[in-house]
């Protein structure tokens, strides 16, 4: 398990009590996970996955502000508006999105089947879909995934195989992702253990707004939905809401956040900020992962903008860099075209002075008060020809600051998205 997101936020801090661990989304008690192959696009693909609570949670979600919205996520909104859930379904292969009337009803159907086969009411099942986008959804197939899933998830199994089970349904809900992005840990209090787990996807139409691609977190913490809720918006705005792919916000974004309370632990105020802090490591980790495997990409950018005078202005400029197409191709081209960089800050929106500013990629001072300085091409193109890059802006106006992260682009992304529904 990758530990950088870890040691960065906690850098100057004491050791968190908390650490990674096996298990995926199904590693808190009482949840428990099957991902299934139902043939929605591809014959051998698992497509179908399944997450339950053993009892009814407390929940929370974001989601996109693209002003067209799948029929899915228009579904679990509103189941959503009680705070209670107690399953969530996703598919992969098929978008649910922009067909009318049977959108809609596709949607209810996976939440109907859900809770058939589970034994819960459909209100307290959310419902999730990724693919392409005007096809309707093929039902019976997934339907019958569904029945498949929960089959495996009546099943008595061991940890380890729920283990596989989690990465199975991880699997699931990938489209064109190259890597599954899936996170647990635990936190030690002081009645006991508290476990997270996570899984995501996304690899293209990446640029979320109050939303990622499609992520799912669980927890067997008790927290009340309006706690979780606002804990999750926070989350997202410095995870998720800072990674830019090709700068397209989907119809289709949301993350969900399950919380059942099954370990029986209400958290102190200090143990709720260590909760908060492994709870913002998972979406990094996750929204990190996200960047690194965006469509044909070959480098992982990330960009860090200090000393701004808002932080809001720095997580625009960073964002602006991370979606510019020409830093991206710059990037590939393994190309120290630092005025690209100033340009694309420039043009964020945020309020900053550009005579100020000093650019480093990696440790390479390349420009300090709004102009170039002398520095080695060679030492530049060492650190932009490593698969990480860190661009970093000092603007030198305050203490606020934010990092983003992206890739850069390649000709393999075009290939993807040319053919993307064949």
């Amino acid at each position: 398990m990758d530990n950088t997101t870890q040691s960065k936020e906690n850098k100057g801090e004491p050791q968190p009590k908390w650490s990674w661990i096996e298990g995926g989304i199904a590693a808190p008690q009482g949840f428990r996970a099957a991902g299934v192959k139902a043939e929605i696009k591809y014959p051998d693909k698992y497509d179908v996955a399944l997450v339950y609570s053993e009892v009814p949670a407390q929940a929370a979600g974001v989601f996109t502000r693209n002003k067209v919205k799948a029929h899915p996520l228009i579904l679990t909104k509103k189941h959503l508006e009680n705070g209670i859930a107690q399953a969530m379904v996703a598919n992969s292969g098929n978008a649910n999105a922009c067909v009318g009337k049977p959108g809609d009803e596709a949607a209810w159907a996976m939440a109907v089947k859900t809770a058939e086969v589970l034994g819960i009411a459909p209100e307290d099942v959310l419902v999730a879909s990724t693919g392409v986008i005007g096809v309707e959804l093929p039902v019976e197939s997934v339907t019958r995934g569904i029945e498949k899933a929960s089959l495996e998830i009546a099943e008595k199994i061991s940890p380890e195989e729920m283990t596989q089970n989690s990465h199975q349904a991880a699997l699931a809900i990938m489209t064109t992702d190259t890597a599954v992005k899936e996170a647990a840990c635990e936190l030690s209090t002081e009645h006991g253990v508290i476990r997270l787990g996570a899984m995501a996807k996304g690899s293209g139409m990446i640029h979320p707004n109050m939303g990622t691609m499609l992520g799912f977190i669980t927890t067997d913490a008790a927290i009340p939905a309006a706690e979780l809720q606002e804990l999750l918006r926070e989350a997202v705005e410095d995870s998720f809401n800072m990674v830019t792919v090709d700068g397209d916000t989907s119809t289709n974004d949301m993350v969900l956040v399950l919380a059942n309370g099954k370990s029986g632990i209400t958290l102190n105020p200090e143990e709720w900020a260590e909760f908060r802090r492994m709870f913002w490591a998972v979406c990094q980790k996750l929204a990190q992962d996200i960047a690194r495997d965006g469509e044909g990409a070959t480098k992982f950018l990330e960009v860090q903008v200090l000393g701004a005078a808002a932080v809001e202005d720095a997580r625009k400029i960073a964002k602006s860099i991370c979606g510019s197409s020409l830093v991206k191709t710059a990037l590939y081209g393994e190309d120290a075209n630092w005025g690209r960089i100033l340009a694309a800050a420039g043009y964020s929106g945020a309020e900053f002075i550009p005579d100020q500013v000093e650019i480093y990629l990696g440790h390479v001072l390349v420009a300090k008060e709004g102009q170039g300085v002398h520095f080695s091409e060679v030492e530049a193109k060492e650190v932009l020809s490593k698969k990480d890059v860190l661009i970093k802006l000092l603007l030198q106006e305050g203490q606020a600051q934010a990092t983003a992260w992206g890739c850069d682009l390649t000709h393999d992304y075009v290939t993807i998205n040319g053919d993307y529904r064949t």
